[in-house]
Formats: C-alpha cells, structure tokens, sequence
C-alpha cells in the first residue's frame, strides 16, 4: 500500500467467519439418491454442451453476439498489480454506506509494522479515511481504508454507477405532525442504545434450521409450526405509535419484575436446602 512515497507491505485477510448460511444438494430422489451435477444444454440443438466446447460472448444487440477467445478475454483483464494505491483522504461520513461492498482486514507484512502503524494513527487523528484503487483478479476495485481499533480496514467500494439513485423510489409528499413524531422519538428512545452490541444478535432461523436437519439425522420426523394468527391492522398511525409505546412498556415493566424476582428464588433454593439438612441432623441426633 502507497500513499505518496512511502510504501508500506502488507497481507490482506477476510473478515468473514467460516459459518455460512445453511444449504441443501440436490439429489437424485426418484432413485439411487446420488447428488446431481450440473449441465449446460443447447436448446437450439437439444444437446448438451461439454466445457471444450463452450465460448464466451457479449451481447451487443438482441439475440447479437460477439464472441473472444482464451487470449482475447486475457487482453481484456486489467493487469493486478496486487498494490492499493491512495489517491485521496476524505472524511469517513462523506462515504455513504450504500457505497459499501465487501470488507478485509489490512495487516502489516515483514518491515512494514511501524510505517503501518504510522498511517493508521495519522488517520485517526485526523478523522480520514484513504480512498484508494486496487487492481486484482483481473479486475480495478474502488477501496476504501479505515482505521479499525489499532489495525486498518479495507473496505470494498462500489462505483457510482453501480449504486442506484434515491430518487428511482417512488416517495409520496406526506405531512407529519408535532404530536405523531413526538410519539415517535418516545417509541424510539424506549428501544434505543448507545452503542451497536452484534453480539446481541444471532441468526435464529439458521439455528432452528440446523436443530431440525439434527433431528431428521437423528431419523425423526419434522413439521412444519402453525402459522401464526394475523394480527389485526391498525389503520389510525396515532393509535399504532400509542399502541406501541404501552407494548413496550409493559414488556420492560415485565423484564424489570422478573430480573428483580430472580436473585429473591436464588436465595430460597439454598435456605431451604440448609433446613432441610440441619432437621434431617436434628432428628439424627435425637434418635441417638
């Protein structure tokens, strides 16, 4: 990674966790169950078409092709260069997180830990983050680096006209009122934190997911929960921010009641528990 003439070494690593969402093969049913493999058919022909035979084309006009060899499509790559590049340093919340793409981790290859270290201080006393280009895979990316605790992100980019426009959303004119936003921010503040906690968050259709195929290895049966019973619609929005607020406070007033019961039951279990076994001991001493 460069920026101006100061170059820094440095290794790229996913930020991604290994879990992936849960997915299913498709196999053969009707038969011996074996898992199936993918062809690619001519509909023209009716025929399928083996790997040797295929080519790629780009289509320049309706049902108009031109088509590249194996040389030609290696022209068209752009050279990776495996360097980021720093072209400017902006501030990060000029960089709208519609722009946002993939993201990795930057760490410091041999000899570039202190010219590292350098760079990600600077930007953070500085409240910038890099805007650069990366040109790998074949193919130039738009990046953006970011300092993340004492290390620096690369996050991925879109480009502009990768990124639809707001104003491709049908948005109707509609008037607010003082006393319908007012109940707003209360329903807001009411569920409000100060800071994102992720690790408040799982994936809890993946989870119930998984327990089911467990169960099916386990050669039980799986069925499908009742639906839930509509809920009935609240038309009037006052009503429905009204109905919201007492929801939510009786849900906290519940919470509070029951975390404040917890510790109370905690300390019977035990008391009863030392009762029990100081009569059990009284009764022994007596009968001897």
């Amino acid at each position: 990674m460069s920026f101006g003439l100061v170059s820094i070494p440095i290794k790229l690593y996913s930020t991604n966790e290994t879990k992936a969402g849960v997915s299913f093969n498709l196999l053969h049913g009707g038969g011996c169950g074996s898992r199936l493999k993918q062809q690619y058919i001519c509909p023209k022909d009716e025929q399928i078409v083996e790997r040797d035979q295929m080519v790629k084309g780009y289509e320049f006009a309706k049902g108009q092709y031109v088509t590249f060899s194996e040389d030609e499509l290696k022209a068209l790559e752009e050279q990776s260069s495996e360097a980021i590049e720093i072209t400017e340093f902006v501030p990060e919340k000029t960089v709208s997180p519609l722009y946002y793409d993939k993201a990795y981790y930057l760490g410091p290859d041999k000899g570039g830990a202190k010219a590292y270290s350098l760079l990600a201080e600077a930007m953070r006393k500085s409240g910038r983050t890099a805007l650069a280009k990366y040109s790998a895979r074949g193919k130039q990316y738009l990046v953006m680096v970011r300092p993340e605790g004492r290390g620096l992100v690369m996050q991925q980019l879109r480009y502009d006209d990768e990124v639809k426009p707001m104003s491709e959303v049908p948005l109707d004119e509609t008037a607010v009122s003082d006393r319908e936003l007012d109940l707003a921010l209360k329903l807001i503040d009411q569920i409000a934190s100060d800071e994102f906690q992720p690790e408040k968050y799982e994936d809890d259709v993946r989870k119930r997911t998984l327990e089911l195929i467990e169960q099916k290895v386990q050669g039980q049966d799986i069925v499908a929960a009742p639906a839930e019973a509509p809920q009935a619609k609240v038309i009037d929005l006052m009503e429905a921010l009204k109905a919201s607020l007492a929801g939510k406070a009786a849900a906290s007033k519940a919470a509070a009641s029951s975390q404040a019961e917890a510790p109370v039951e905690e300390r019977k279990a035990p008391k009863k528990a030392a009762e029990k076994s100081g009569g059990g001991g009284g009764r022994k001493s007596k009968n001897a």
